[in-house]
């Protein structure tokens, strides 16, 4: 009797030295830029909506994925808290986002009692995380864009101006950085957290940083060329920051990409790690040196 032979395996897709879908890459990151634009010519707050929204996809990026380590966050209250905390720190400013930031804390630990003691400490420890990594991050947008007047309607007020400043001198340290990993990458920077980023990459990242920080922090803000510089040196260090943190994060979860919502790129968390990281320092900058 002849045994009927196997189908063979279907062979991988190679996307070479860039590591990805570069078609499907650039496609989304056209649709994401185009819709982020729009939101923030037309209608500032239709940009906090589209802030939560990514933040609530985050955190059910992150709780499935800390679900593998049987770490088990509650979901609903740190979504309902995370959606709170983007639109009063961008009504009312730092003092409503610290408040609301520890009402969720709290009431997020209550809603772990009803489960009992078996795993307090761990689900709790990480509930806090998340809450701090991703929505308490994520809402110094809100404040960035509040500069400008949080009920203006305003097209280019000083909160908008800053927020296309913070999004694309981030943007240049990941693609300088990208660009220059994938043609001179030789000298790993952290071999066992991110095996494809190198110093050659870095320094991509750095040169494209203080370019664009220069450029349109004296452009659009009309501030000393100085700042812009300090704001490009910030920059490339805390997205490279970021996106060790969310590397190391997803080597410890033993994920690769932490969703696929977004072709070409992975989960909305594969996206955000540069910008969660540079978002803080940058508001505070911009702050008290640029409005």
């Amino acid at each position: 009797m002849t045994t009927p032979s196997l189908p063979a395996p279907a062979p991988k897709k190679d996307h070479g030295r860039a590591g990805r879908n570069l078609p499907a890459a650039i496609t989304s990151a056209v649709v994401l830029l185009s819709v982020i634009a729009a939101a923030l010519y037309f209608w500032k707050t239709a940009f906090i909506a589209v802030v939560a929204v990514a933040v609530v996809i985050g955190i059910w990026e992150l709780g499935r994925g800390l679900r593998a380590k049987e770490i088990d966050v509650p979901e609903q209250p740190l979504m309902i808290g995370a959606v709170v905390m983007v639109v009063v720190a961008y009504f009312s400013g730092p003092a409503a986002l610290v408040t609301a930031t520890a009402v969720t804390a709290l009431v997020t630990m209550l809603w772990l009692l009803r489960r009992g003691v078996d795993g307090f400490v761990k689900n709790a420890t990480a509930s806090v995380f998340v809450l701090v990594y991703l929505p308490f991050l994520a809402s110094f947008v809100s404040l960035m864009l509040r500069e400008g007047g949080a009920t203006g309607f305003e097209r280019l007020d000083d909160g908008v101006r800053g927020i296309v400043v913070f999004v694309l001198v981030t943007v240049a340290s990941d693609t300088g950085g990208y660009v220059a990993g994938v043609l001179f990458g030789k000298h790993p920077m952290a071999p066992v957290i991110s095996p494809k980023k190198s110093w050659e990459g870095f320094a991509g990242s750095a040169v494209a940083c203080i370019a664009a920080g220069w450029f349109l922090v004296t452009t659009l803000l009309d501030a000393e060329p100085w700042v812009g510089v300090l704001l490009g040196m910030i920059v490339v260090v805390m997205a490279t920051l970021g996106d060790l943190v969310e590397s190391v994060i997803k080597r410890d979860l033993g994920v690769k990409d932490m969703s696929h919502v977004i072709p070409g790129h992975g989960g909305i968390m594969d996206r955000l790690d540069s910008l969660l990281a540079t978002i803080a320092p940058v508001w505070l900058l911009l702050h008290y040196l640029a409005f």
